[in-house]
Formats: C-alpha cells, sequence, structure tokens
C-alpha cells in the first residue's frame, strides 16, 4: 500500500515539474514574436502640380479671398532629381485683384538648408500687382484637368524623335500658365534651350492636346 502511494507521489510530482516547466516555455515570447526593427524611411517621393496646387491654394485663399492662379513652375531641390513630369518643389503665383497684389508659394517635399528651402507650403512677401495681362491670364482652376505627369508624358511622346537625336539635351521648363493665344491654360514643356537648339511642346491643360512643338 505504501509503496503504491510512494510511486504515485513520485509520478505526480513528475507530472508537476513538467507542467511547469511548460508554463515557463509558454510565458517567454519566442524569439520570432519579436518585433522586427523598423526599416530606415526612404527620402520623400516626387510630388505632381495638382498635389502641390491644393496646399498652396488654401494658402493663397487664406491671405487673399479672391486670388487667382497665374502660373505654376516646376524647381530644383539639391539631393533631388525632377523626372517623370514630378518636382521636388513646385513654385505658384497667385494675383489679388482686390490687393493688387501678387504672391509667390512655395511647396518642397523637404526642408533643405542653408538653401532656405522648407518642407510644406512657404510664402513669399507679396509683390505689387498691375493685374493680368495678355500673356499672363488666370488660370481657372477647373480647366486645370491634365496634371503635370500626364502633360510631361504627352510632351516626351510628341518629342521622341527629337530626344533620341539628342540623348544629352534635358528638361529645362515645365511651367503652367496662360494667354491670349489659346482658350485655356496650357503646359509649356521644354528640353534644351534656344541658343543651342532646343525642343518646345504646348499641352492644353484641359484636353491634354499638344498644340504646337518645335
Amino acid at each position: 500500500m505504501r509503496a503504491g502511494l510512494k510511486q504515485f507521489a513520485a509520478g505526480a510530482v513528475a507530472v508537476g515539474v513538467i507542467f511547469f516547466a511548460g508554463c515557463n516555455q509558454s510565458s517567454t515570447p519566442a524569439a520570432s514574436d519579436t518585433p522586427a526593427a523598423a526599416a530606415p524611411a526612404g527620402p520623400p517621393p516626387l510630388v505632381s502640380a495638382q498635389t502641390a496646387f491644393s496646399p498652396m491654394y488654401k494658402a493663397a485663399i487664406s491671405w487673399a479671398s479672391d486670388a487667382e492662379l497665374i502660373r505654376m513652375t516646376a524647381k530644383e531641390v539639391p539631393g533631388f532629381k525632377n523626372e517623370g513630369g514630378k518636382a521636388a518643389m513646385w513654385e505658384a503665383g497667385f494675383g489679388s485683384p482686390s490687393k493688387h497684389q501678387f504672391r509667390l508659394y512655395n511647396y518642397s517635399i523637404a526642408t533643405v538648408l542653408p538653401s532656405n528651402i522648407h518642407k510644406g507650403v512657404d510664402p513669399q512677401l507679396p509683390l505689387q500687382w498691375g493685374g493680368e495681362t495678355r500673356d499672363a491670364m488666370p488660370v481657372e482652376t477647373s480647366s486645370f484637368n491634365v496634371d503635370s505627369d500626364a502633360a510631361y508624358k504627352t510632351a516626351a511622346g510628341d518629342a521622341a524623335e527629337w530626344l533620341t537625336k539628342n540623348p544629352t539635351k534635358t528638361l529645362s521648363a515645365l511651367e503652367l500658365g496662360n494667354t491670349s493665344k489659346f482658350n485655356s491654360p496650357v503646359w509649356y514643356v521644354s528640353w534644351g534651350d534656344k541658343k543651342s537648339g532646343g525642343y518646345v511642346a504646348l499641352v492644353d491643360a484641359t484636353s491634354g492636346k499638344v498644340y504646337k512643338a518645335k
């Protein structure tokens, strides 16, 4: 009888030890459950004109409720390369008929010092403005349908043969504006320059049609 109890007690102790060990193992997280270290963030992506326009337009309207977009231009930022119709920084010029002032706004994807480039919207000081002219008319936001990347793709397709013959010529301008010559705002896309020879394509910002190429 006593021998049987001893064997039973010994077995119970053994089961308890195994159970206790199992509890300890289950309470310790496996190495695979440990969160992996976050990957380092890459450089911020380039943005299209319409992406940059929205926050700049909101800032301009806060400055003057009648602010009108006059032009928008892709700009360079040290350490970044503009491509495919997208840019690291965009500059937009707004005119206010009531204030008789013109004001530039920049939108950058990064802060770069000492180049005085700041991430986000960066307004410049207002300047005196005599109003629109035949060569600088307001861009109706409702007509701004074709984004810069789409305009660039269309222009590059139009210039494909010339670009093949002139592989060293780089993009020299990507700008949105409006003049009396056209019925809607136009993208001005150019490679090279007039002195050394270049190519210009004008893309309708409403329809995406190429107006002129040379």
